[in-house]
């Protein structure tokens, strides 16, 4: 068992799942949706995508332009939140969140190809 693969493959789902618990709930119901938890989803998405950094196939090519898709959504729903929270007067409101939570949904699109990736380079590997 190398161990690197399995940190590798642990930050990969961990991202996929976090990004699900934010994800799940009405869309535009703020309290559905945590702050602390999209960080969460963020900071575990930016470390899977620093472990990608090393792999010089095309596979790692594809799992990082993925887990860089993920990343570019993150952090905009997270600055989405941060202005609707802190520069506006409407705070955030159900528009507000449904943005914040649709980009939540396509980075987990973006980890839902990376795991699936992950599962095909597993399944070739065995062959």
């Amino acid at each position: 068992m190398n161990p690197e693969k399995v940190v590798f493959g642990f930050f990969i789902v961990l991202a996929l799942t976090l990004n699900f618990g934010f994800f799940i709930g009405e869309i535009d119901n703020p309290e559905h949706h945590h702050a602390w938890e999209l960080f969460a989803v963020v900071l575990v998405n930016l470390i899977a995508t620093v472990l990608k950094f090393g792999d010089r196939t095309h596979m790692g090519a594809l799992l990082l332009a993925t887990s860089l898709v993920a990343i570019l959504q993150l952090v905009t729903a997270s600055l989405i939140w941060a202005i609707a929270a802190h520069a506006t007067t409407g705070g955030v409101t159900s528009s507000v969140t449904a943005s914040i939570v649709s980009l939540s949904g396509g980075a987990m699109i973006a980890n839902v190809i990376s795991v699936v990736l992950l599962v095909i380079e597993t399944y070739t590997l065995r062959r």
